[in-house]
């Protein structure tokens, strides 16, 4: 009956998106959109830039997957993402619903709601890690050249066929700015810093800049490449470190999930009562509060390294 009741409310909501002709991504999109963007008083507003409050856990978990979405290039998938969080959450509360278990109801739908913003933080490393391996190979090599010329425009002209997406894009936009549009390489140069979210990078286009009053800085340029060679040695060493707890943690998780079907081969009445008795269900609920808790902060802490000034 519970599994009818429960179809019947996906019809429901189904037919109430297409008699008012919205879409789904286009409502999620609004709505999470909405929740970033919460007013605030002014209170709240100076308790936050001082840093004396902290935003909710969601708002800061929707304006990280912005940012990152921002700076990876896709900010148009944030709706999709939206819709894909609310898919998941409607899919948590179902389980929990076909599972006739109602402590479980707020964990499965907070849960799995965040399941597509941890897979984009998932992303984000990766994208980090490639962007300063590529950065490692550009910079070093338009270092060397502008060490040997003194003409930022002629280095980077010279070596751009070596370069590599998205590093490439961000190398042609400067070159044919400062050929088409505005010959000032520091104001270009100005452009260029904020093109990429990279300290090391940032650190080495303000170097440039100063060059640009001062040849004799130049010199300043190979440590600064140098620290990416650093950041990348010391985030493999981290990788090497972390790869045997995460191991262990999916291993603990998978055992703990894999036991309730377990159970019910190995002993039917232990099976009803974590199924089927208010204290079962409660356990459950708390086992499943504590793998997404779990979760969240085991992708913080796995995070790599970044280098900050």
């Amino acid at each position: 009956m519970t599994t009818i009741l429960l179809i019947a409310c996906i019809g429901f909501i189904t037919g109430f998106f297409i008699l008012l002709g919205l879409s789904p991504i286009e409502f999620t999109g609004s709505v999470f959109g909405k929740l970033a963007d919460k007013p605030k008083s002014l209170r709240d507003e100076i308790n936050e830039v001082t840093r004396r409050k902290k935003p909710s856990y969601l708002r800061r978990e929707i304006a990280e997957v912005q940012s990152i979405l921002k700076v990876t290039g896709r900010s148009g998938r944030f709706p999709m993402l939206c819709a894909l969080s609310l898919l998941f959450f409607c899919g948590g509360v179902s389980v929990a619903i076909v599972l006739s278990n109602f402590f479980l109801v707020p964990v499965m739908a907070v849960g799995c709601m965040f399941l597509p913003f941890w897979y984009v933080k998932l992303t984000q490393s990766h994208f980090k890690r490639d962007i300063a391996a590529e950065l490692e190979t550009a910079l070093s090599i338009i270092t060397t050249a502008y060490l040997r010329n003194e003409d930022i425009l002629t280095a980077v002209e010279e070596n751009i066929a070596y370069l590599n997406p998205p590093v490439l894009s961000v190398f042609s936009s400067f070159v044919s700015r400062v050929r088409l549009v505005n010959p000032d390489i520091t104001a270009a140069l100005h452009d260029l810093k904020d093109r990429i979210d990279n300290a090391v990078f940032r650190e080495w286009c303000d170097a440039l800049i100063s060059c640009q009053q001062d040849r004799s800085l130049k010199t300043t340029l190979t440590p600064i490449v140098s620290k990416l060679s650093d950041m990348r040695v010391v985030n493999g060493e981290l990788e090497n470190m972390v790869f045997e707890p995460r191991k262990e943690f999916i291993m603990m998780q998978l055992l703990v999930v894999g036991n309730i079907p377990l159970l019910y081969f190995l002993n039917k009445d232990w099976y009803h009562t974590l199924m089927h008795t208010p204290m079962g269900q409660i356990i459950l609920a708390i086992c499943a509060t504590v793998i997404f808790v779990s979760t969240a902060f085991v992708i913080k802490l796995t995070q790599p390294i970044e280098y900050r000034r």
